[in-house]
């Protein structure tokens, strides 16, 4: 199970990743933006739906909190049954 040890002790990547790329630009989190318009908000132009740059967006500003909610599971110490 190496590429668990490899989610399980990049943590701190992770966590630096998700707050500069994750939150880029700072001005206008705009990854919070997508997910909004994912969900059905008004964040952005309801007409148009999401193209391909869109989800391209979404899963290059997105993927870093992914990583880091993995490797947060797998820090939660788990019961021997």
């Amino acid at each position: 199970m190496k590429i668990k040890k490899i989610l399980k002790n990049n943590w701190k990547l992770f966590l630096m990743a998700s707050l500069t790329l994750g939150l880029a630009p700072f001005d206008l989190p705009h990854f919070f933006g997508k997910i909004q318009w994912l969900l059905g908000g008004d964040a952005f132009d309801k007409e148009l739906g999401m193209q391909a740059m869109d989800w391209f967006d979404l899963l290059l500003h997105g993927s870093p909190w992914v990583l880091l909610f993995i490797s947060a599971i797998l820090h939660i110490p788990q019961k021997n049954k």
